[in-house]
């Protein structure tokens, strides 16, 4: 029983002695073993990143003619008879892809190859040219030239069937196989709605075939005003894409000065042209405080003439329209920036020997081996630097 009472007075006295080291107003002794507090309240978590701006520029980019000389269609035909043209793109393919909408001029009618190919006069290209215009990603094609009715109606019909169901993804403006026009259309890009509108000045003195109406779609004073107020009403942007002028001349003639007038008036923001075969200056007009920017004539984007003599290798430099609209503050869509992206055609022999590239990347020794050095010895790559200066200035790119 001793025994037990000592053990129990024993524990007690520990009890007591371990009561004395309890910490005074809660603070831990130097001593002590316990870990240290952590601070809870601060903000230890990394700051999130800011997000980055979203671009709201929307970048058009546009190629000239892609004018189906015999040279140009039989540098598609490969060894076991089948066509493809996708060197015609390929050196210039990167920058159409960074257009938000791309756009060519395809200057002679797809009728395919059952009515039989045929180049200069009366022209009639193979449906594979529409395949590479889709895999080189182009979103619109403009087919009211002056020659979309060289082979009738049948080829409008076979052309406009193509693009419906072989590349439904491709718009498709300026022909038409119904009684319904078909050369607006309206894409949207970031939030901007842009009208496209296609004409041709003619068609080399062919009528419209009995039953098409509107097989192709010509300058007209009323049609213009007409497509332009629907396209001022459905659209924050409209541009005009005429195919106009005198061939072979670099300055803008008075039938197309006219229909600009018309174009301005009407409150066209861009007008793009084609047909001359060779480039033409940009001009930026203004009337009541509304701007519209000119390109008279970006050229070929792709040819090979048969033709020589002085002045032929201007037809082997075209230009490739580059124009970036934004929405200003006031809600309404300006071009913010323009210019060119000049381009030469290279023509070699066999399949895949003509294509186009950018003149940036063009080198002496391509432009001694190009062939159209036989019909105009004057090309060189000097040559094609001095012409897109002369005719852009400070707006080549």
């Amino acid at each position: 029983m001793k025994k037990v009472l000592s053990l129990l007075t024993a524990l007690l006295l520990i009890l007591c002695l371990g009561g004395c080291l309890r910490p005074v107003d809660g603070q831990i002794p130097p001593d002590s073993t316990a870990p240290a507090q952590t601070d809870t309240t601060a903000d230890t978590t990394a700051p999130e990143p800011e997000p980055e701006p979203l671009d709201k520029s929307v970048t058009i980019r546009m190629v000239g003619d892609i004018l189906l000389h015999e040279a140009v269609t039989e540098s598609g035909l490969k060894n076991d008879g089948s066509y493809s043209f996708d060197h015609l793109f390929a050196n210039v393919k990167s920058e159409i892809e960074k257009a938000d909408i791309a756009l060519v001029n395809q200057e002679v009618i797809l009728g395919g190859s059952e009515m039989g190919l045929s180049g200069y006069p009366a022209f009639n290209g193979p449906f594979e040219v529409g395949d590479a215009i889709a895999g080189a990603g182009f979103d619109i094609v403009l087919h009211a030239t002056n020659h979309a009715l060289d082979r009738g109606s049948r080829a409008v019909v076979n052309c406009c069937n193509f693009w419906r169901t072989s590349h439904p993804e491709v718009s498709f403006i300026g022909i038409s196989d119904s009684a319904e026009k078909n050369n607006i259309v309206i894409k949207e890009s970031k939030g901007i709605k842009i009208a496209f509108i296609n004409y041709t000045y003619g068609t080399n003195g062919i009528p419209l075939p009995e039953g098409y109406p509107n097989a192709v779609t010509y300058l007209d004073a009323e049609t213009i005003r007409s497509d332009t107020a629907y396209a001022k009403e459905n659209a924050d942007f409209v541009v005009v894409c005429p195919h106009w002028g005198t061939e072979y001349t670099h300055e803008a003639d008075s039938n197309q000065k006219y229909w600009t007038q018309l174009f301005l008036e009407c409150g066209v923001d861009l007008v793009i042209g084609t047909h001359p075969h060779v480039t033409e200056p940009i001009e930026v007009l203004e009337q009541n405080g509304h701007s519209m920017t000119v390109y008279y004539s970006i050229g070929n984007f792709v040819n090979s003439t048969a033709q020589t003599g002085a002045g032929i290798a201007d037809r082997m430099v075209g230009a490739m329209a580059d124009v970036t609209l934004e929405r200003d503050s006031a809600g309404n869509v300006r071009i913010t920036d323009f210019g060119v992206i000049p381009l030469v055609t290279h023509l070699s022999e066999g399949y895949g020997g003509i294509t186009t590239y950018k003149l940036s990347d063009y080198t002496e020794e391509m432009a001694r081996q190009n062939l159209i050095v036989a019909s105009d010895p004057a090309f060189s790559l000097e040559y094609c630097k001095t012409l897109t200066e002369n005719v852009f200035g400070d707006l080549a790119k």
